[in-house]
Parts: structure tokens; sequence; C-alpha cells
């Protein structure tokens, strides 16, 4: 394998592409410009995936490298809401990788959030099931989402804790569940000091990065819609917090990556 960075996550069926002539293709040979050759391009409701999934087939055919998740978005609200032996369906499709993304958000959702936590208990089940990593997403409500993982043995499938952005005692607890730990545009934000410690304190074997795009667009590029070449500006910072070069850290996450999601083809 070429050495190249992977972006773990991403959002490919909701970029901004006017600057890319309103084509997704552009955007993704911007992105192996930049050294970025393989994109998980990340599910969060039913409504989109069909076109989400068409979009990932499309690409690959195309040559780029891509894969997909199947899941829910914690905040997910309106739409249908899959059972166990839905994910598990799904999960067969040979370019979809990982369960997710789920997880527990607190910010921004209230009231009685109970159907969460059954949302994250189905999703973990259908991990484990069709023996996929699941993709957390987590936003004020680590210790519930790290006690339903436990509770539930997702340790078993493990997975990776997207956009990371707690203290170096949480990505511990995450690591000890058997969880890597991704690194988005956060770590390069100017009040990002105590993530960019946990980049320097992370063992090497736990470590991905990825954009989150179109969303948190990485220093440089603040206030422009965030593409997955962007990848690169992540690596970079993550491998200045550990005194490497960029390439060490591309290499590095990208065998961790391909390590995590079995499924998932290199090209």
């Amino acid at each position: 394998m070429s050495l190249y960075l992977v972006d773990s996550h991403c959002h490919l069926d909701q970029l901004n592409l006017k600057a890319y002539d309103n084509e997704l293709g552009n955007a993704m040979e911007h992105a192996r410009e930049l050294g970025v050759g393989h994109m998980l391009c990340v599910a969060v409701n039913m409504k989109a995936y069909p076109k989400m999934r068409a979009q990932v087939e499309a690409m690959a055919e195309a040559g780029f490298g891509v894969s997909a998740t199947a899941g829910v978005h914690p905040n997910e609200t309106k739409g249908h809401d899959p059972e166990v032996e839905e994910l598990v369906e799904m999960a067969a499709d040979p370019r979809v990788v990982a369960i997710g993304e789920t997880g527990l958000d607190y910010y921004r959702s209230e009231g009685d959030l109970e159907w969460q936590r059954d949302r994250l208990r189905r999703h973990i089940a259908a991990a484990k099931c069709s023996g996929l990593p699941l993709v957390v997403h987590i936003r004020e409500a680590f210790d519930d989402t790290i006690r339903i993982l436990e509770e539930e043995g997702a340790g078993e499938v493990g997975g990776v804790v997207h956009c990371f952005s707690g203290d170096w005692e949480q990505a511990k607890r995450s690591i000890d569940l058997n969880f890597h730990i991704s690194f988005s545009g956060i770590v390069t934000f100017n009040n990002a000091e105590t993530l960019r410690e946990v980049a320097a304190k992370c063992p090497a074997e736990r470590i991905l990065v990825e954009t989150d795009a179109p969303y948190l667009t990485p220093v440089p590029h603040r206030g422009k819609p965030n593409v997955p070449g962007f990848t690169r500006h992540v690596a970079e910072c993550v491998a200045e917090q550990r005194g490497l070069a960029w390439e060490a850290v591309a290499e590095r996450t990208t065998e961790n990556f391909f390590g995590l999601f079995r499924k998932a083809v290199a090209v």
C-alpha cells in the first residue's frame, strides 16, 4: 500500500461542492492531491442512506478509496429508526465496514432521552451480531455512553470514539474499552490545548484522524466548508504534538484504520 491518509469520518453526501464545480469527484481528487487516499462515509439517518450509498458506489467505481457505515445518529428524531435485524442486514453490504454513527448527545436533545440510550443499545447489538466495529458519537454524555458500552459488551467488537474532544482520563477509559480515538479539526483550534495533550499521549496504535466534513473545518481554513482533503491539516497537527513528521502519522493511522475496519478495501 502506498503512503496515504484516511479520513476516518466524513459525510460525502453533505459536502458543499461549490468550490469543486458541484462535482463530488473533484473534491475526491482534491483530497487525493493532499494525500488522502481513503474516506469513510458515515451514515446519519435512514432517509438519506440510499443516496449516500449510491454516491459511495459511484466514487468506488471511479477508482477512489471509499467505504460506508450503517446507522442512525443519536440526535435524529425524524424518519425510520431501524431495529437490530435491519442494521445487521445493512451490515452485510460489502461496502459497509462499521455500525454507526451511534452514541449519545445530550447537547442538542432535551427531555427524557431514554430513546437515545435504547438506540445505542440496538446499534451495539447489531455490531456484535455482524462482527463490525462501532463508530461512536459522544457529546456531553461521556459517562452514560461508556456505561452503556460496558454493559452491552461493546468491547467485543471495539470501534472508534469519533471527533474526540475529551481529556486524557476520558481517552484512557475509551481505549481500555477497546476503542480508538479519532482526532478531527478540533485539535487545531486555538482553545484545544487539552485535546492536543491527548494527541501527544495517545498510544500510536489507537489513533485515527478525520474531518467530519462538512463540519469542524480545521485551521488554517476556519470559516470555509470542510472537505476530506483537510484531513492533512489534522494529521500535521497531531504529528506536531508527537514530534513526528506528518508522513509518520499518515502511515500509522492508515494502518490503524484498516486494522480496525477490516472490511475496508485499500486502493
